[in-house]
């Protein structure tokens, strides 16, 4: 299984940085960094309003393979918040997506609006790094959690192999509980993502304050919406609820409002951005916005209010 072989990996690549670099020096860096910017509060569409837009710098997955050549991730960032996304997904795994700290890093200093390093995180350590390289919020994912392979442990510890199992959610929630705790004290909020009923019941255990539904099943790789239309159902709404992402399988504005319609706030797009011909026109698509002439807000852009009204705030 690919969520496997990625969590094998990721304890010795986790370990190399461990040996390279102690937890002190991350911690110091980090603490230098500039006041997070709001992640959750710029996520949440309103009534009526369209989905606001996560963009993704994506080079290639597993599943997709190759994508697109970002020889400069920085460019990509600012195209995406000159258009209308509201937050920036940078992916940080090099080994299977093509990512790196050194693109967060630069996508954070280049950027106004919120950034998340997105990646597979299970320890402390990740979640220092993430912060030291000026991200606002990080990934945590319910099913690799839940994986033995999610261990946490030092770095003789992490390279030692471990045996692949069952999931178990009842350590996915005091992993997700623990993690949480240090994120606050970290400075990072934190995107909690699940796939199924049983992955959200464990997110609102520990009251996630944002949940993405990946439409893509980590152990199967398939992807389908049912996805967010089922798992939405499972989450309270309204202000005092958790702000809801919709992650994978979105390529067209159909299928961004049929998301929106099942109660998503927020979605997050990669593949359909960096795979299209004009991407600043994808961007401004998938998140409702117009460019209007003489009419500046904090990105000099408009958002549309074409979405249905009965949309779910």
């Amino acid at each position: 299984m690919i969520l496997d072989d990625i969590l094998a990996h990721k304890r010795h690549e986790v370990a190399t940085s461990m040996r390279r670099r102690s937890l002190d020096s991350v911690r110091s860096e980090a603490f230098r960094q500039p006041t997070p910017r709001p992640f959750g509060a710029n996520l949440r569409a309103t009534t009526g309003s369209p989905a606001r837009l996560i963009a993704e710098i994506k080079r290639r997955s597993p599943s997709a393979g190759a994508m697109a050549d970002v020889p400069d991730p920085v460019v990509l960032a600012r195209t995406y918040q000159a258009n209308g996304a509201r937050a920036i997904s940078t992916l940080t795994d090099g080994h299977f997506f093509g990512g790196s700290l050194e693109d967060l890093r630069a996508v954070s200093q280049a950027v106004t609006i919120p950034v998340l390093r997105k990646d597979f995180l299970f320890t402390e350590y990740q979640l220092w790094e993430a912060r030291a390289a000026g991200a606002d919020a990080a990934l945590l994912i319910v099913a690799a959690l839940a994986s033995p392979l999610a261990t946490p442990g030092n770095a003789d510890e992490l390279d030692h192999p471990l045996e692949v199992g069952d999931r178990d959610l009842d350590i996915a929630r005091e992993r997700l509980a623990h993690l949480l705790g240090v994120a606050r004290g970290v400075g990072l909020e934190i995107l909690v993502e699940v796939h199924d009923e049983a992955e959200a019941a464990v997110a609102l255990s520990v009251n996630a304050a944002v949940i993405g539904i990946n439409n893509r099943d980590l152990r199967t790789f398939i992807t389908t919406l049912d996805a967010t239309e089922r798992v939405a159902l499972r989450l309270p709404r309204g202000t005092n609820g958790p702000v809801i992402v919709s992650e994978s399988g979105l390529h067209d504005l159909a299928a961004v409002e049929r998301v929106r319609a099942a109660g998503a706030h927020a979605i997050l797009v990669g593949e359909a951005l960096v795979r299209a011909p004009d991407i600043g026109a994808k961007v401004r698509e998938m998140s409702g916005t117009v460019l209007v002439p003489g009419v500046t807000d904090a990105h000099g852009l408009h958002q549309s209010t074409s979405a249905p009204l009965d949309n779910p705030a």
